[in-house]
């Protein structure tokens, strides 16, 4: 008898998600949502690693499983060569990645050209976060509201839903003479954790360091950093990198309103138009 060639039989039950291969979906995702880039199903085919997707803890909401798993994110706002060449706002696009450098999501602020011209960085903005699936995780919503200590009854707000529709937590300035401060609410307004920032946030030539602190200000908990990217990028554009910092053990809810106030922050205290480009 002649060789029999053997029959291999693959079983993928029951094996955790990141073995099985990417899901079924459409290789580009979140239509409709203009500066989006292609979202691919496989790490590499835009270009860019994505995180793989984890096994999601119990009630956890589609999404946030990628935060289960790291304890800092590193945010990198996208270089716009039309504001570069012209000086005129746009819409503010940012890439968040973990330690290692993985993209976990990708983010874009929703606006229209008078309200970033007129109203700058004190604009109100809805910001659209997406997963590696094309999945809309997280929606953040800022109305227009004031950050002068003279107004302490409509200072800055920030609504974090996840998934869009479903609010999670929130982020509240507080009032105070010098110092920038936040209280880090969950979705019943209960205060969860105190952001504290430096008296001057200058980000010459150092990173600046806005703490993450215990509701009643004794302790550490984590870290917001707006990182130094250097003389010329810092001169010609407005284009940002953080770095946030929490516990591994953090809900995960309270990991997206970090994620949330970091944009805040940015806008607030970083979103300048550059020296040369302000005679346009």
């Amino acid at each position: 008898m002649g060789h029999q060639p053997k029959t291999r039989i693959y079983l993928t039950h029951g094996l955790p998600a990141p073995f099985r291969g990417p899901p079924v979906q459409p290789r580009y995702g979140f239509q409709g949502h203009p500066g989006v880039p292609p979202v691919a199903t496989q790490p590499g085919v835009d270009g860019n690693m994505w995180m793989p997707t984890p096994v999601a803890p119990q009630n956890c909401a589609p999404g946030l499983e990628y935060l289960s798993q790291i304890d800092q994110l590193l945010v990198h706002q996208q270089v716009e060569l039309l504001e570069v060449l012209t000086g005129f706002e746009t819409n503010n696009k940012y890439e968040i990645k973990n330690a290692l450098g993985q993209r976990v999501y990708f983010a874009a602020e929703e606006n229209d050209c008078c309200t970033r011209t007129f109203c700058g960085s004190a604009r109100p903005f809805v910001i659209s976060v997406i997963d590696n699936m094309g999945r809309e995780v997280m929606k953040l919503q800022r109305p227009c509201r004031c950050s002068s200590c003279c107004f302490p009854c409509c200072l800055q707000e920030l609504e974090v839903q996840a998934p869009p529709g479903t609010t999670v937590g929130y982020v509240i300035q507080n009032w105070h003479p010098c110092l920038p401060k936040f209280t880090v609410q969950n979705e019943k307004k209960e205060g969860v954790l105190k952001i504290i920032g430096p008296c001057v946030p200058c980000s010459c030539c150092a990173d600046v360091n806005f703490e993450v602190k215990s509701l009643d200000e004794s302790h550490d908990v984590g870290r917001i950093s707006k990182q130094w990217t250097g003389f010329v990028k810092e001169a010609v554009t407005d284009a940002d990198n953080f770095g946030i910092q929490f516990p591994m053990d953090l809900d995960v809810k309270i990991k997206a309103v970090l994620l949330g106030a970091c944009f805040l922050i940015d806008l607030m205290f970083f979103e300048h138009q550059p020296e040369n480009n302000r005679h346009l």
